[in-house]
């Protein structure tokens, strides 16, 4: 059977959410084969638990067990030791290798109790931002500075527009507690820590909208705080990219 086809009948099988990135296939071989093994592992234990309640009555005899106990115990530290290994090499590819030059740059932030995203405009940098300026009923819920002409035409939306096929490098930030960003479609799953900045990168392969959850308990209104990723076409997302750059483009003219 065909890598793709195994993996796919495991996805199936296992009961796993569409797989929507380009690295996710990697990610899902791997989580599969665990999961086959772990199953492995436990029909065989439960063998060996109902053989020896079958043949408990035979009469005893010494027997050498040496090789029966540490055999089986060198052929698991192998295998853990190989999965562990394929795990950090995956986990590398990730975390440990930066985003290409050309992939395209979002800022995530999250906050009680919801997600913003900021596109950094026509001018490809982004703006300042200040705790100070931070004023969510105002229409400034990241705090840009408007003295800094690189923020005035920053897009900042409640939903994660993407688009299909590109890279996408996403700074993940937090203004006031530990948050969870997980797209279990894309296979992301990285927490956004007050003070710091971490980056994910990955690629969409299929349109769609996919839910983007918190998976850190952040207070009381945890369970309401999601957001949106919409995955579009390029030339969909190119429509809609000009749309809203033009209207933060006015928003931002004195």
């Amino acid at each position: 059977m065909h890598s793709a086809q195994a993996i796919a009948t495991g996805q199936r099988f296992w009961r796993l959410p569409v797989d929507a990135s380009a690295h996710g296939p990697a990610l899902d071989a791997h989580l599969l084969l665990n999961l086959w093994i772990a199953l492995a592992l436990l029909a065989l234990a439960h063998l060996i638990l109902l053989a020896g309640l079958m043949f408990r009555r035979r009469a005893s005899r010494p027997v050498h067990t040496l090789l029966l106990e540490y055999l089986p115990l060198a052929a698991l530290t192998l295998l853990f030791a190989f999965l562990a290994a394929r795990a950090q090499q995956l986990w590398a590819a990730q975390r440990y290798t930066g985003a290409s030059l050309t992939a395209m740059q979002v800022e995530v932030t999250g906050m009680q109790f919801a997600w913003y995203f900021r596109y950094p405009g026509t001018d490809a940098a982004f703006g300042e931002t200040k705790p100070v300026l931070v004023a969510p009923g105002e229409g400034n819920p990241l705090g840009l500075d408007p003295a800094d002409r690189h923020g005035a035409d920053d897009l900042v939306t409640s939903q994660l527009v993407l688009p299909v096929g590109r890279e996408v490098d996403l700074a993940l930030h937090a203004q006031d507690v530990i948050h969870g960003f997980s797209v279990p479609e894309m296979r992301l799953k990285q927490n956004a820590v007050p003070g710091q900045t971490a980056h994910i990168h990955f690629t969409p392969t299929q349109p769609g909208s996919y839910a983007i959850l918190c998976t850190q308990l952040c207070g009381l209104g945890h369970y309401r705080m999601q957001a949106t990723m919409l995955v579009l076409p390029p030339a969909a997302f190119d429509t809609w990219l000009l749309a809203h750059e033009a209207a933060a483009g006015k928003r931002g003219q004195p």
